[in-house]
C-alpha cells in the first residue's frame, strides 16, 4: 500500500508541477549555437571554394535561365566552386581538363557547335558531365545520342505526372511521387542495356528520367524530367553526386516539428467539426484530445516539438499593451512540451505581422499594420517579458513571423534591438507575402531556418518537396497550427482522426526513409545550420582511400558521401553510416577524415 501511495504522490507532484508552471530546469541542447563572432557564413565560405566545375548555360534559353536560378543555390549549398560560361556572350570555352566536372544547362546543345565533340572526347579520357535539362531532338543532339546511352529517340516528349526513384538511389525511393502541374517534359528515348537507370516516369518500367552511361574512362549523367524549381533541388544534387568516383557534399542532418500559436489563448475558429466528432468545446478538446494525441505522436516518433508563443489575439497595433493575466493554460501546455524535451520560442505579442506598411500584404491578409516602429518594438518587448515571466529560466531564441510575414523594417529591428532572437523560422517556398528563406546564416548573424511543409494535409507538392530536401540538405522542417482543425481550408472537415493519421503517416515515412536523421528542436537545428553553412572541404581519392580535409570545422559536420567506385572500410576522424545503395552519411569528428577503401 505504501508503494502504491508513493506512486500516486509522485504522479500528483508531476501534474502539479506542469499545471502550476513550476520552474523548468532546462537541459543542455544536443546542438548548441556557435557564437556569432566565430561563425563563418556560407557566403564567406563560398568565396574560398576551388573552381572544380564548369557550367555551360544560355541566357537566351528560358529553361536554361530557370535551371541556373536553382543551380546557383545547389552549387553553393553543395560547396562546389564553379566557373560559368554563357554561350550567348562567351567568345570561347575554357579547357575542360581544368575541371573535375562539367554541368550542361542547355536544352538545345547546338550553340556548343564543335565544342560538343570536344566535350565528349574529354569524357572518354575520364571526364564527368551532367546534362541537367531535358534535351531537344536536334542534329547536334543526334550526334551524341549513343554516347549518352540512347539507342533511339523521337521528336516528342512524354508527360511526367509522377517519378519513381530506385530505392538504392535516393532516400525515400522505391515509390512514385506525383508531380503537381505535370506537362510533357521528358524526351522520349530508348536506352542501351548497359545504362544504369535511377528514375522513371510513374513506375519502375516507365520512361527513363535519370540515368548514367559510362563512356570510355568517363561518365555521362542525364536528367530528363524537365522540372526547374526549388522543390526538386535534391533530385539534381543526387544526380550530381553520381559523377566522379566519390561524390561528397555537406548536409544539415536535422528534423524539426513546429507548433505555431502554441501555447496561446484558446484558438479562434469554427468548432463545428470538433462538436460534430467529439461533442466538446474547443478548449476541452485541446486539453483532452488534441494535446494528448500530439504528445503520443511525438513519443512514438521521438519528436521534440518547438512551440512558439502567442500572448493574445488582440488587434491593437498602436503600442497599447494588454498583458495576458491568465497564464495557467500557457504553463500547463508549455511545461508539458518542455518536459517532453521540446523547446519554446516566440511568435507574437499578438498575431499582427511586424510591418509598418500595408504594401507588405495589401488587402489579401486580414491584418493591421503597426503605427510606428516604437509600437512594434514595444510589442516584441512585451512578448519576451511574457515568456520570461511565464517560463522563468527557459531560454528562447527562435522567432516565427505570424503567417510567415515579416517586413524589411521588422527584420532589421529584430537584429538591431533583440539579441535574444538568434533564429528566424519562416518559409522555404514563396507564399502570399511570405518571408522566404534559404538554410543559411545572415550577415547580421541571425540563422535563417525555413520551414518546408506544413499542416495535416500533406499534398503531392509537399511530399515531393520533403523528398527533395531529405536528399538535398538531409533535413525536415514541418509546422502545424492547433487551429488547423477549425478551418475547412486546412482540413477541418476531414476530422481530427484523419488529420492525425496524415501526420502519423508522414512521420512514419520520415523514420522509414531516414532513420539516421536527428530529431532536433528549433535552436538545435539552427546550430546544425551554422556548422553546415561554414564547412568546406577538399577531397583526395586514391586506390586505397578517400581523404577529406575540412575548413571552418568547429566540433562536428555531416556529409552525404556517394561511393560510386569501391567499398568503404575503416574510418578515422569520423563515423560512416550506410543510408541506401552506395550512399552514406558521414559524421566528421575531426578536421581530417580518412575512409579506407576495401579491395574488391
Amino acid at each position: 500500500m505504501l508503494v502504491i501511495l508513493g506512486v500516486f504522490l509522485m504522479i500528483a507532484v508531476f501534474l502539479f508541477a506542469e499545471r502550476s508552471g513550476i520552474q523548468y530546469t532546462e537541459k543542455n541542447r544536443k546542438v548548441a549555437y556557435l557564437s556569432q563572432e566565430e561563425v563563418v557564413t556560407e557566403q564567406m565560405a563560398a568565396k574560398s571554394l576551388p573552381k572544380t566545375c564548369l557550367v555551360l548555360r544560355n541566357s537566351e534559353d528560358e529553361a536554361s535561365v530557370a535551371a541556373w536560378e536553382q543551380f546557383q543555390q545547389i552549387f553553393k549549398d553543395m560547396k562546389v566552386g564553379t566557373d560559368v560560361v554563357d554561350l550567348q556572350s562567351a567568345s570561347s570555352i575554357p579547357d575542360y581538363h581544368a575541371y573535375e566536372t562539367v554541368v550542361v544547362l542547355l536544352s538545345d546543345v547546338s550553340p556548343l557547335k564543335e565544342n560538343l565533340m570536344e566535350l565528349c572526347d574529354w569524357v572518354s579520357e575520364g571526364g564527368n558531365v551532367l546534362f541537367a535539362l531535358t534535351l531537344q531532338k536536334t542534329a547536334y543532339s543526334s550526334v551524341i545520342e549513343q554516347k549518352l546511352g540512347i539507342v533511339s529517340s523521337g521528336y516528342d516528349n512524354i508527360r511526367v505526372d509522377s517519378i519513381y526513384f530506385e530505392p538504392e538511389f535516393m532516400l525515400g525511393g522505391g515509390q512514385a511521387y506525383a508531380i503537381t502541374d505535370p506537362y510533357d517534359s521528358a524526351w522520349a528515348v530508348q536506352l542501351s542495356e548497359n545504362v544504369k537507370v535511377y528514375a522513371r516516369v510513374n513506375e519502375k518500367n516507365g520512361q527513363p528520367v535519370i540515368w548514367e552511361n559510362q563512356y570510355g574512362k568517363g561518365k555521362f549523367v542525364v536528367d530528363n524530367f524537365g522540372l526547374y524549381e526549388k522543390a526538386v533541388r535534391g533530385f539534381y544534387a543526387a544526380s550530381y553526386s553520381l559523377l566522379t568516383d566519390v561524390g561528397v557534399y555537406p548536409v544539415i542532418n536535422g528534423s524539426a516539428f513546429y507548433l505555431d500559436d502554441f501555447p496561446s489563448p484558446v484558438p479562434e475558429g469554427d468548432g463545428t467539426y470538433v462538436k460534430r466528432d467529439y461533442g466538446m468545446s474547443i478548449s476541452d478538446f485541446y486539453m483532452d484530445v488534441w494535446w494528448p494525441d500530439m504528445q503520443e505522436l511525438a513519443s512514438d516518433h521521438n519528436v521534440r516539438y518547438t512551440g512558439v508563443i502567442i500572448e493574445n489575439y488582440e488587434d491593437a497595433t498602436d503600442g497599447t499593451i494588454k498583458k495576458q493575466k491568465d497564464t495557467r493554460r500557457f504553463q500547463y501546455f508549455g511545461n508539458m512540451l518542455l518536459h517532453q524535451g521540446g523547446e519554446l520560442g516566440y511568435h507574437g505579442y499578438n498575431h499582427q505581422p511586424l510591418s509598418l506598411s500595408n504594401a507588405d500584404y495589401g488587402d489579401v491578409l486580414p491584418y493591421d499594420t503597426w503605427k510606428n516602429e516604437a509600437a512594434m518594438k514595444k510589442a516584441v518587448k512585451e512578448l519576451i517579458h511574457f515568456g520570461e515571466d511565464t517560463f522563468p529560466g527557459v531560454s528562447m531564441s527562435v522567432y516565427v513571423p505570424p503567417s510567415n510575414v515579416l517586413s524589411a523594417e521588422g527584420r532589421k529591428m529584430l537584429a538591431k534591438d533583440f539579441p535574444e532572437i538568434r533564429t528566424i523560422a519562416s518559409n522555404y517556398f514563396t507564399g502570399e507575402f511570405a518571408y522566404v528563406q534559404e538554410f543559411e546564416v545572415a550577415k547580421d548573424g541571425i540563422v535563417e531556418q525555413p520551414r518546408i511543409i506544413s499542416g495535416a494535409i500533406i499534398d503531392n507538392y509537399m511530399k515531393m518537396a520533403a523528398l527533395s530536401e531529405l536528399n538535398m540538405h538531409f533535413v525536415n522542417s514541418h509546422f502545424i497550427h492547433p487551429d488547423d482543425l477549425l478551418d475547412e481550408d486546412r482540413g477541418a472537415a476531414l476530422g481530427w482522426e484523419k488529420m492525425k493519421g496524415n501526420l502519423a503517416d508522414y512521420m512514419d515515412w520520415l523514420v522509414d526513409s531516414a532513420p539516421s536523421l536527428r530529431q532536433l528542436t528549433g535552436s538545435e537545428l539552427s546550430g546544425a545550420i551554422q556548422r553546415y553553412g561554414a564547412v568546406t572541404f577538399t577531397k583526395t581519392v586514391t586506390e586505397r582511400s578517400i581523404e577529406l580535409k575540412l575548413k571552418n570545422f568547429y566540433d562536428e559536420a555531416y556529409f552525404m558521401v556517394r561511393i560510386n567506385e569501391g567499398t568503404p572500410g575503416e574510418v578515422s576522424g569520423g563515423k560512416l553510416t550506410h543510408l541506401t545503395g552506395n550512399l552514406y552519411l558521414l559524421q566528421a569528428k575531426e578536421p581530417t577524415v580518412t575512409i579506407e577503401k576495401l579491395e574488391d
